[in-house]
């Protein structure tokens, strides 16, 4: 376990320096630069805020000190908050969009499980069929229009819930219940799956012969394999989820770490997007690896090399 451990950490060293490398070229190649904008800088202005930030440097040279910057813990300033830091906005930001991330993970792990794990137990009856549509159903609709439907129902409609905003518990319920949907839609279908593979094996077939009560066969021997392919869809399912929640950050007004990431796209504001880049992808590189061990803990026959 050490060995393999070691060896993932040493592979991610290079992995997020190439992914630091195409996100610097990619941003310094679209068109537009951070400070354009619809009021002309004049060129005395623009030269000295483009040698403020380093900008009038060669290519290589301003990749060198910022990647001296990253080794140090220093993402740079932003710039078009540029009074803050891009470690102090995703300090602020980042809590907020990884709750709702949590919130949506749970609700999708919490309704695609069971449902999942009930269809498969009843195979081709109705109450299958009922979960296989709506899961169908929850795959077909994006969050970008359950979100607004949501809205009209439960804050325009009944009343019961506010249609935005962040702090407050009810402000929550409707974000995450639209950044889980999802993702439990997929989950529900992926545990059906893995669960119709287990049930007919042969040691389902001896818990049952030893007399033990379904519950017991399905919930503690069919479910512990039964749910690897569920494992395995963690890690993309949680990375899609954080950025999944830049659209429903702008759906319901949330200051999560959304927003800034696609104004920084909208602005060149270079450093913001290049943190925010490398945050997300030590993100599912972490995961991947925690998938992996997680992977292995639950299957014994699953060797780590």
């Amino acid at each position: 376990m050490g060995a393999f451990l070691l060896r993932r950490l040493l592979a991610t060293i290079p992995l997020l320096l190439a992914i630091l490398a195409l996100s610097f070229l990619f941003m310094r190649s679209a068109p537009g630069g951070p400070f354009d904008s619809e009021r002309s800088v004049p060129p005395q202005v623009e030269q000295s805020l483009r040698a403020k930030y380093h900008l009038d440097e060669p290519l290589h040279t301003q990749f060198l000190r910022y990647m001296g910057g990253v080794l140090h813990g220093d993402l740079g300033p932003s710039f078009k908050y540029q009074s803050r830091t891009v470690n102090e906005i995703i300090a602020q930001a980042f809590p907020v969009s990884l709750t709702l991330g949590a919130l949506g993970l749970a609700i999708s792990l919490v309704i695609g499980i069971p449902a999942g794990v009930f269809g498969a137990v009843y195979r081709n009856r109705p109450a299958d069929y009922g979960i296989m549509s709506l899961s169908l159903l929850g795959i077909s609709i994006p969050n970008f229009v359950i979100g607004p439907l949501l809205i009209i129902v439960f804050c325009f409609t009944l009343g019961w819930l506010p249609a935005g905003g962040w702090g407050a518990v009810n402000q929550m319920i409707l974000p995450a219940i639209t950044l889980g949907a999802l993702r439990a839609a997929y989950i529900a279908r992926l545990m059906r799956a893995g669960m119709l593979e287990v049930i007919h094996q042969d040691f389902i077939r001896t818990a049952r012969a030893k007399g033990l009560p379904e519950r017991t066969v399905i919930g503690k021997h069919g479910l512990r394999v039964g749910i690897l392919p569920v494992v395995t869809y963690l890690a993309p399912a949680t990375a899609s989820i954080l950025v999944g929640s830049i659209v429903v950050e702008r759906i319901f007004d949330i200051p999560g770490l959304g927003t800034f990431f696609v104004n920084s796209a909208l602005n060149r504001d270079y450093t913001m997007a290049m943190g925010t880049v490398l945050l997300y992808s030590t993100i599912l590189i972490t995961l991947n690896l925690l998938v992996d061990v997680l992977y292995a803990a639950l299957d014994p026959r699953v060797e780590l090399r």
